[in-house]
């Protein structure tokens, strides 16, 4: 593995994450050991003499602010307060707060930790429209709870405007950059990109359409045990539209034929919970493609990734092709 997370690297951090497991209790011991690499590196602390298990989250440099971190952490507390959803819990350390730190070549590397939760990653084989229809609900509550919560004094986290994503300054890197991607295939997705500001400016960020959201409901995201929807990883979570988080539900599925019948899923289970108006819904199809250039640009910027490396310039290929029946829709 290549670029940031290169296989000297990944041990780095997974000796520094080691060298903390004891701020949360755990055993001289505790066996640290890979989870995944996406923005951040996941470690699993498993501690032989107790049995407890413990997820431990490196921050990828340069992507949140220490107060973005606790940000984060600050949402994930008050929706757990509320039995919004089942996540699981950010573990403190002495003294108060929930981040610790290591020592990396002069800078202090944030490290969280989270209690171990069980489940398993619901499968694209498998009919998905059920979970969909409670994904559509459970979206509409964490929704419903970022309307009335009064977050704490500097409270900070990105927002996922057209700006932010596909636009000047995106957060995860230029679209134009992306595998395998040819003037020819710039050209349509340039046009992709204006047809997505334009429709994006008309629906606009009223508090009705826009708030504090999750940003990254995938399947990989979600740990299902029995009748139990778990979620994990808010690291994205930030201001953006409502149904941007159908559209993040969707990734890397984008091209697949039930996407359809599972839009419809979630704005069924979605109303059971909340209202969702005509345009709304409308709207969520311009969302996944807005998504799906997002994660185009995400796959290039972040190249030594397992998934980015899975993927490949394929996924550039599959978006043109998402992008012409959009645009041929769009007129």
């Amino acid at each position: 593995m290549t670029g940031l997370y290169s296989a000297a690297f990944i041990e780095t951090l997974r000796r520094g994450a080691l060298s903390l497991v004891g701020t949360w209790g755990l055993s001289p011991r505790t066996e640290v050991s890979l989870l995944n690499i996406s923005e951040n590196a996941t470690f699993l602390a498993a501690d032989p003499d107790t049995g407890t298990r413990v997820v431990l989250r490196v921050y990828r440099p340069g992507y949140h602010t220490r107060r973005e971190i606790e940000s984060e952490l600050d949402w994930i507390t008050a929706l757990r307060a509320r039995h919004v959803v089942d996540t699981p819990e950010p573990l403190t350390v002495p003294g108060g707060g929930h981040i610790a730190t290591f020592d990396l070549d002069g800078r202090q590397r944030e490290v969280t930790a989270f209690a171990f939760m069980t489940g398993v990653e619901p499968s694209p084989d498998e009919d998905l429209s059920g979970g969909f229809h409670e994904l559509g609900a459970l979206s509409a509550h964490l929704h419903a709870h970022t309307r009335d919560w009064p977050r704490p004094t500097g409270f900070v986290r990105k927002t996922w405007t057209w700006e932010t994503t596909v636009g000047p300054t995106p957060h995860w890197g230029d679209w134009r950059a992306a595998l395998g991607l040819t003037p020819d295939g710039a050209a349509v997705l340039d046009r992709l990109c204006e047809v997505l500001r334009r429709r994006l400016a008309a629906y606009g960020t009223g508090p009705d359409r826009f708030g504090l959201i999750h940003a990254d409901l995938r399947l990989a995201n979600l740990l299902v045990d029995g009748d139990r929807i778990g979620v994990i990883d808010f690291d994205d979570c930030g201001f953006g539209w409502l149904g941007y988080d159908f559209a993040a539900a969707v990734s890397f599925l984008e091209h697949e034929p039930y996407i359809p019948a599972l839009q419809d899923a979630w704005v069924a289970g979605y109303r059971t919970v909340a209202p969702l108006s005509a345009e709304d819904e409308a709207m969520l199809p311009t969302f996944v493609l807005l998504r799906r250039l997002l994660l185009t640009a995400w796959i290039a910027s972040h190249a030594e990734t397992p998934t980015a490396q899975e993927l490949g310039a394929g996924y550039t290929g599959g978006t043109l092709m998402l992008a012409d029946r959009y645009l041929s829709k769009a007129g």
